[in-house]
């Protein structure tokens, strides 16, 4: 740990380095928990390296977070419901290792907890009034103002284009043994483009998106279990709303996990999609308008086979993007997401009569 040691140094640290763990159990970043003791209090901080392979100018990801927490801080009612970026010794807000890899530091948030899955329905509600809060203290925050970390992150046409093209070329000879994938993909294809059009006609509007809405991207205060603070903002960029409701759903209201091989198990369950909902319309506090608010299943629906469609991709390219952990595990993965897409189509009339239900709240 004297790498990381050096590091921390750097940063406007207070007391002394005692302890230094790995943290989380994140994807992409290394995360660090940082225990330092000044004589009387221990303090803590989260320290990350940001993963330069999937964010390729790190700089503007953290310009796009100081301008958020910054705005965000003027909205919230405690420290704890927005993150704190540390500085570092010369008052700036990361630093670069030796290797050219961008080092940021965040205090840690005290009596909280964070969840993968919720342990109680409450919990899911929770994340969802979360995830509201956070479109409403941002509806005045112009997203014109942020980078696009990663160009076309939720822009399904396009990545329904990169699937045509992936099954063009069948680099691994795959094609033949994915053809339902293929036409269940293909049928839905005037679907891909909703959202960008409802844009285009004014109903949905452009705002500041989070982009990875799962529950263990929420903090929960340890007591009352009550939502504090929306982490991981590392792919805060322009985009849809309805967009980061619709991969909590995804996720969240799943009745397996996303490799599951019986596909007899998944299911999207609608009970916690209600309460989601329920949450998440409560959070945003009557900022975002009905018409709006209507296109929650779309976008619930457009992150499933959107997701999908990217599994069947890298499987079709060669499992070149995603972890993998053997030869079908992508395929897997995509056959979940279209069965959760299929039941989303049949509980479709439910999911609008929740929406509607839920609107004036």
């Amino acid at each position: 740990m004297k790498n990381i040691n050096s590091i921390v140094n750097k940063f406007k640290v207070v007391g002394d380095i005692i302890k230094v763990t790995p943290y989380g159990n994140g994807l992409i970043n290394g995360t660090y928990l940082i225990t330092c003791f000044d004589g009387d209090d221990k303090n803590r901080y989260i320290l990350q390296m940001i993963n330069s392979n999937v964010f390729k100018q790190p700089d503007h990801v953290m310009e796009n977070i100081l301008k958020v927490t910054e705005f965000l801080r003027k909205k919230v009612e405690t420290s704890r419901e927005v993150l704190t970026v540390v500085h570092t010794l010369d008052d700036g807000h990361y630093i670069y290792d030796e290797d050219g890899h961008l080092w940021r530091m965040y205090e840690f948030i005290e009596d909280s907890i964070c969840l993968d899955r919720p342990e109680f329905l409450e919990d899911f509600y929770q994340a969802g009034k979360a995830f509201g809060k956070f479109q409403r203290y941002l509806s005045e925050f112009s997203p014109e103002c942020l980078y696009e970390t990663i160009p076309d992150f939720h822009n399904t046409p396009k990545r329904y284009e990169n699937f045509l093209k992936a099954l063009e070329e069948d680099k691994m000879g795959r094609a033949k043994d994915v053809e339902a994938e293929i036409e269940f993909l293909k049928e839905r294809k005037n679907f891909y483009s909703v959202l960008i059009d409802k844009n285009k006609s004014g109903e949905l509007p452009l705002r500041v998106s989070h982009n990875d809405t799962k529950m263990n991207n929420v903090m929960l205060d340890n007591d009352s279990r009550r939502a504090l603070c929306v982490i991981d903002l590392d792919t805060i960029m322009p985009g849809f709303s309805v967009t980061d409701f619709g991969d909590a759903i995804r996720f969240g209201a799943s009745t397996a996990a996303e490799d599951e091989k019986d596909l007899s198990k998944v299911s999207m369950d609608i009970n916690l999609f209600e309460i989601y909902t329920k949450g998440f319309i409560k959070g945003c506090g009557g900022q975002l308008p009905k018409t709006e608010i209507m296109l929650l299943p779309e976008g619930a629906k457009m992150m499933t086979i959107e997701c999908g469609m990217r599994f069947l991709t890298d499987y079709l390219d060669g499992d070149t993007y995603f972890k993998t952990n053997y030869p079908e595990h992508n395929l897997d993965r995509c056959r979940t997401q279209l069965k959760l897409v299929e039941d989303m189509e049949e509980k479709w009339d439910k999911m609008k009569r929740i929406v509607t239900r839920f609107c004036n709240l």
